[in-house]
């Protein structure tokens, strides 16, 4: 990665490439198999010791059989070794290494349906690089000074990521002077040895067990370690554990915030952001599944963000900064859309990876204002439409780890959540979500069970609505015909006019507002098909009439496309294929040659490949272009100066400089750069 790329990835958010990442997670080649199993919960024994990088586990897997299947494919971490899988009796089955981080289990004979079966798996390995389900992703790792067995990391044995709902007891032995962070009742207290009366007796029990189990090696606990027992009696996702060296801040008794010393200054700021986002949910959806919050520190080597069961996790480099608070609040918000409801197939994660996108522009619209959620929602839009070729109601036939599936679940989903705001009231809106909430806790939803909970709740036909936006592809690109005529007796004019659009089964109301040379008049308009006619009177002259103004619907422009090209330019720079991103990148500076974001993405490139003076040319074609975002202006001039700084014309490189101070514009620290540059040249190689 390069210095430029780690200065500036967070000036623009990428949203779907980050969120992208936090729902990663699952398996590439058998993802959309559905397994013959339905697992009801684990008895999780684990010995965790960062010094040797190592994990021990006992794990004991409780599960129903839905087919008389002759094998079971259950995903685990390649990196761990399964020493033997016993039955409920203590009958040894063939266990075996399939493909993609799995093992086979081939039991005595096959599965009885509707039988309850449990296995027991016995294995340890070295949690340290590669081998988990997500090539290139480290999902499980075990070290100082943060251990993570993140749910997605398979690091014990599952099935049905994300959708097979289980309870779990899990324990887990670490060295003394860590703290553990799991879901659900810490019992009897943290660090208190399970069934036995001190540490001693705790390794002596477990050295037996794991004797038993194998009798070729014998495992047990390192002298001084502490024991944490969690117990998550709900079927949901209890399968994440993270330990580290943790300072613990608590703002309020419900609310526990872990990090390394170093966020020390951050940790504070960054609990109460988590304490208001917490109450602004609870007060919006409801009471969730439970009433206590862990926010935990992950390494910066790792997914940016994660959650489980009263766990936000959130890596460190995320934590400082004045816009830290949207990636905490959309992980905060999965504990209700994610945790308390989850969806019943991938098909249907659209309806929890959507809304909980839309509950962080929800936040984001309560805390900074209707301003910066209607930027966001640009955003949000560019990837509803960057990858809208399937419906979204058929997003399980993807692999949920692409751009593809998460730009469809997250970005679209957000928006059919926005858009059906507008269809059927506020007041409607939040009694559909708690309906939901309430009546599918602690279980699958589909779509259509949340489409009959919305008709209820609304007492509105929305058929067309989400036959347009889940079964549907497309997005309506607006235009608009008009004539004014004046009324007389001095009542004012009278505007006829024709909205149209491309698709033929479009169906909503749209808002159309006419500015007037007096008062500003706003209506709400019945589009349907292609062409929708309208009439509007009004006392002043109309001089312009705006389509949707407040972007309630999600739609085609040639702004928009402008942005799309930008954004899936920038996810193909995150996954290296730069001449693919030049490619998008153009495509947006044939849409709209005075994109001044277009121009510095393309700057961004060639400073990364060390073309200098192409990259110069690119950041100044960005400055003399749109201005679109602003901060293209500030960070322009610091990037010529540092590309002066490189080639030795210091004089050159403190004049830009000087110029990006002039801006007045510190979007993500560009004053407080400009002014150490100014100070200190830029060093730095162009590949750093």
């Amino acid at each position: 990665m390069t210095r430029i790329r780690s200065n500036i990835r967070h000036l623009v958010r990428i949203s779907s490439i980050f969120v992208a990442l936090i729902a990663a997670a699952t398996f590439a080649a058998h993802a959309q198999e559905k397994s013959p199993i339905n697992v009801m919960g684990y008895k999780i024994d684990a010995i965790i010791n960062p010094a040797d990088h190592t994990l021990t586990a006992v794990t004991s897997v409780t599960f129903k059989a839905l087919e008389p299947a002759p094998v079971v494919q259950f995903g685990l971490h390649g990196a761990l070794k399964v020493d033997k899988v016993t039955d409920e009796s203590g009958n040894a089955l063939n266990g075996q290494r399939g493909p993609n981080a799995t093992i086979l289990v081939t039991p005595s004979a096959p599965l009885t349906v509707g039988q309850s079966y449990t296995w027991t798996f016995n294995y340890d390995g070295d949690l340290e690089g590669e081998g988990g389900p997500v090539p290139g992703l480290k999902l499980a790792y075990v070290g100082d000074p943060i251990s993570y067995l993140l749910y997605a990391g398979a690091w014990f044995p599952m099935v049905g990521y994300q959708t097979d709902r289980f309870t779990a007891d899990i324990h887990v032995h670490v060295p003394a002077g860590y703290k553990v962070v799991g879901s659900g009742e810490v019992t009897p207290s943290a660090g208190t040895p399970l069934g036995a009366a001190t540490p001693a007796e705790a390794r002596a029990a477990r050295a037996k067990k794991a004797s038993e189990a194998n009798s070729a090696t014998q495992t047990s606990a390192p002298a001084g370690d502490v024991e944490y027992d969690f117990k998550w009696d709900k079927p949901g996702f209890p399968g994440t554990i993270i330990a580290g060296k943790f300072m613990e801040t608590s703002p309020a008794p419900n609310i526990h915030l872990f990090t390394t010393e170093q966020y020390k200054a951050n940790a504070e700021d960054y609990a109460q952001s988590a304490l208001r986002i917490f109450a602004y949910y609870t007060s919006t959806f409801g009471l969730p599944e439970s009433y206590h919050i862990n926010v935990v520190q992950l390494p910066d080597d790792t997914v940016p963000a994660y959650w489980a069961p009263e766990v936000a996790a959130v890596a460190g480099n995320r934590i400082p900064g004045s816009t830290s608070f949207r990636l905490l609040s959309n992980t905060i918000a999965h504990q209700w859309w994610g945790s308390e409801i989850s969806p019943a197939t991938n098909n249907d994660a659209w309806i929890t990876n959507g809304m909980s996108r839309y509950a962080e522009l929800m936040y984001l619209r309560d805390s900074a204002g209707e301003g910066a959620m209607q930027a966001a929602l640009l955003d949000v839009s560019a990837g509803a439409l960057a990858y809208d070729t399937i419906p979204l109601t058929s997003a399980g036939r993807l692999n949920v780890w692409t751009p593809e599936f998460q730009s469809m679940t997250l970005e679209k989903g957000a928006l059919v959540f926005h858009m059906l705001l507008w269809e059927v009231g506020r007041d409607s809106f939040l009694k559909i979500l708690r309906a939901a909430l309430s009546q599918y806790s602690d279980k699958p939803i589909t779509t259509a069970d949340f489409e009959k909970v919305a008709e209820a709740q609304s007492q509105q036909e929305l058929t067309p609505f989400f036959s347009q936006w889940l079964d549907g592809t497309g997005a309506p690109d607006f235009h608009d015909k008009w004539a004014v005529y004046r009324l007389g007796n001095n009542k004012g004019f009278r505007t006829i006019g024709e909205i149209q659009q491309s698709l033929d089964l479009f169906n909503m109301p749209v808002q159309l507002q006419i500015q007037t040379d007096g008062k500003t008049a706003n209506r709400r308009i019945s589009v349907v098909g292609t062409d929708s006619q309208y009439v509007v009177d009004t006392f002043g002259r109309p001089r312009r009439i705006i389509i949707d103004p407040d972007d309630w619907i999600l739609k085609n422009s040639p702004d928009m496309q402008v942005r799309v090209d930008i954004l899936k330019g920038q996810q193909l720079v995150a996954q290296g294929d730069l001449p693919g991103a030049l490619a998008e990148y153009q495509k947006a500076l044939q849409v709209n040659p005075q994109s001044s974001l277009a121009s510095y993405r393309i700057a961004e490139v060639f400073f990364t490949q060390c073309n200098m003076q192409a990259a110069v040319d690119a950041y100044r074609d960005s400055l003399n272009g749109d201005d679109d975002p602003k901060w293209t202006e500030v960070w322009s001039y610091i990037q010529i100066g540092k590309i002066f700084d490189m080639t030795g014309q210091r004089q050159r490189a403190v004049e830009q400089y000087r110029q990006a101070v002039q801006t007045n514009d510190n979007t993500s620290g560009a004053l407080n750069a400009a002014r150490h540059y100014i100070q200190v040249p830029y060093k730095q190689g162009c590949s750093e």
